[in-house]
């Protein structure tokens, strides 16, 4: 078989026909290729750019601003990092890059970029937002809203204490102002809680609207929180962002720990002062909007590992709600099989089917459980629920339902395995929850937690006493 050496030509015409933009620079800075997709998300002419240094020709950037330099003086890789700079002719250009270097064995001899233009994006999440605010201010006709919430406390079905006294909680905290902080593993009901609290508070006549912080690239994210002044990007017109819409309502922010920290920082700002200042304006508007915020891991968690800045958690952890995961609260399994099931006009429940469903971990909490119900009634149609209505991800518990004695004594044997590590870490640490924690590999709020549940459970079982580290 003939082979063929590529040549720089066909190179380049490969490059050339990728639609992303590609930026490419030698060891010194100097760009030694630049494509027509590039040329066009700069609004320059690959000739003004071949050939010359990088800061030549984007003066804005700096060598700790352009993602290129960076990856040139470390030989590090960059992935999906977010930039913002002025071309030569003064546009503002927004981006996400992934930047490699060009390594011959150790010798760095450049490093090549791929871009993603995020100015369009944000011109269409901008309409959209547009339209709904369009959709919100017919309020008067009685028309639904999609800044309305749908939920109420009482949709968070449960029959658990500890899950009674969080919705008591909520609805103590819904007549207030202050901020919420929800936190719980996913699929939990975090946006029920929120709305919930929404929906029994003095401001549940107002717009209610979530907005997810990790489903979006930062500089897209803060155009949509804050809004946009015209001539702030390439594209850009001035627009309301979402506290502005939000204003006499309830703006709640899931996944909170995956906002950028320097979005953060300007949250604390809004929270301060109430006031925010949008993508490139320079005038400050003041609006009015109660924050609920939510993370799939505690606050505490995230303020150590970096994720959640410890001035914004002191200002926003005001009211805590931690919902248990379902695994915690196994009545809550069996009552929610129940009450979707009685959708049905005629049913029987076979008790190894609850028992199976008892003994699964559902690491996707109340989402996977209704899922499951929902796939179980689709399989058996209007036949009798069994076992062979029921997923792979049941199958090995169904395998060894039979060598199980019941779903309650094994839950009883884990709580007695884990009260039991509890109280040998509180010993071994003399009562000092943070060690404990440690020991544990869990959140000390966490832990913190289930010392309460023991204290509560029997006033026979001695919890050693609890205290905080210095």
């Amino acid at each position: 078989m003939q082979t063929h050496t590529l040549s720089k030509e066909m190179l380049i015409a490969i490059l050339d026909g990728i639609d992303e933009a590609i930026h490419a620079v030698d060891k010194d800075g100097i760009t030694i290729y630049y494509n027509k997709v590039a040329a066009g998300y700069d609004g320059m002419n690959v000739e003004e750019v071949l050939g010359k240094h990088l800061l030549h020709v984007f003066p804005s950037l700096t060598e700790e601003t352009s993602t290129l330099l960076k990856v040139l003086k470390t030989k590090k890789p960059i992935y999906h990092e977010n930039q913002r700079y002025e071309n030569r002719k003064g546009q503002l250009l927004e981006t996400v890059n992934t930047t490699i270097p060009i390594l011959n064995g150790e010798n760095l001899l450049g490093a090549v970029e791929i871009a993603k233009n995020y100015g369009h994006l944000n011109t269409l999440s901008n309409k959209l937002m547009d339209l709904q605010a369009k959709i919100n201010r017919s309020e008067g006709s009685k028309k639904f809203s999609p800044f309305q919430s749908t939920y109420t406390l009482d949709d968070f079905i449960t029959d658990d204490p500890d899950c009674i006294s969080m919705l008591q909680d909520a609805m103590l905290f819904a007549s207030s102002l202050l901020p919420v902080v929800i936190w719980g593993e996913t699929g939990t009901g975090k946006e029920i809680i929120a709305q919930g609290i929404h929906h029994q508070s003095l401001r549940k006549h107002g717009p209610f609207i979530a907005q997810n912080c990790g489903a979006i690239p930062a500089t897209l994210l803060e155009s949509i929180l804050f809004g946009t002044e015209k001539g702030s990007y390439t594209g850009a017109v001035d627009r309301k962002g979402l506290f502005e819409l939000a204003t006499g309502g309830t703006l709640f922010l899931d996944e909170m720990n995956s906002m950028p920290l320097e979005l953060q920082a300007k949250l604390l700002r809004v929270l301060e002062d109430g006031s925010i200042r949008r993508v490139g304006g320079t005038t400050t508007i003041k609006v009015d909007v109660r924050i609920i915020t939510a993370m799939n891991e505690s606050p505490e968690t995230c303020v150590e590992n970096g994720s959640f800045r410890a001035d914004l958690y002191y200002r926003l952890n005001t009211c805590p709600i931690y919902i248990p995961p379902l695994r915690e609260r196994p009545h809550d399994i069996s009552l929610l099989l129940q009450k979707k099931l009685q959708t049905r006009i005629s049913y029987l429940l076979p008790k190894v089917i609850e028992e199976i469903f008892g003994c699964y971990h559902w690491p996707g909490n109340v989402r996977e459980l209704i899922n499951t119900i929902e796939y179980v009634l689709l399989k058996s149609k209007n036949e009798t629920i069994s076992t062979k209505h029921l997923p792979a991800k049941l199958n090995k518990i169904k395998q060894r339902a039979s060598t199980l004695k019941s779903f309650g004594s094994l839950r009883t044997e884990l709580q007695k395995t884990e009260e039991s590590m509890i109280r040998n870490a509180m010993g071994q640490t003399d009562g000092n929850v943070m060690k404990a924690a440690k020991i544990l590999d869990i959140p000390r709020q966490t832990l913190q937690y289930k010392l309460t549940k023991m204290e509560e459970k029997s006033s026979a079982t001695k919890v050693p006493e609890i205290r905080h580290a210095d």
